[in-house]
């Protein structure tokens, strides 16, 4: 018994040896504003370019949820129309061409138009007036996108009018 805790305890000993480590410096609070990590700072920012309120407004909505944020941020909306679910992506270094392009693979239905003068795209799933997808340049760099998906069995509002109206209010909040 005596032999099981002298190598239980020479074990632990290793162990603690060889998994410390001394970090030189000061420790800070992750909140803290020094030089480092400011490429993090607005990293979910771009999920504000339009308010909840005028997302909901915007879709005929009455309450809002949100839901993922990261590279593409959506919400869950309830109204007279039933559920509606709204997407927004923008890619930093996307483009108009490749978006496109990606719709187009996927069978979508792409056509011309343009958001405050800016060259964009709608797309349409075949087959799918419940849903829709406009696409335009962003103000700094990459293109932004969002889709209006409403319930196919329900009575709604145009969701590509409602893609449309959502790319212009980014647009407006971006400069």
């Amino acid at each position: 018994m005596r032999i099981r805790r002298v190598l239980a305890a020479a074990a632990t000993l290793l162990l603690v040896a060889g998994c410390s480590q001394t970090v030189q410096g000061t420790p800070r609070p992750a909140s803290f504003g020094g030089s480092g990590g400011r490429e993090f700072t607005d990293l979910l920012t771009e999920c504000d370019a339009v308010s909840d309120d005028q997302i909901r407004e915007t879709t005929g909505a009455d309450a809002i949820a949100r839901g993922f944020f990261g590279a593409i941020c959506r919400w869950d909306l309830v109204g007279s129309a039933g559920t509606v679910k709204v997407t927004f992506n923008w890619f930093e270094s996307g483009t108009l061409a490749a978006e496109r392009a990606a719709d187009e693979t996927m069978m979508y239905t792409v056509t011309d138009t343009t958001v405050q003068g800016r060259k964009a795209i709608q797309a349409q799933r075949p087959d799918d007036s419940a849903s829709c997808g406009v696409s335009a340049g962003a103000d700094r760099d990459g293109i932004f996108g969002w889709w209006v998906q409403y319930r196919p069995d329900a009575a709604h509002p145009d969701p590509c009018q409602a893609a449309a109206k959502l790319a212009d209010l980014t647009l407006n909040l971006s400069r």
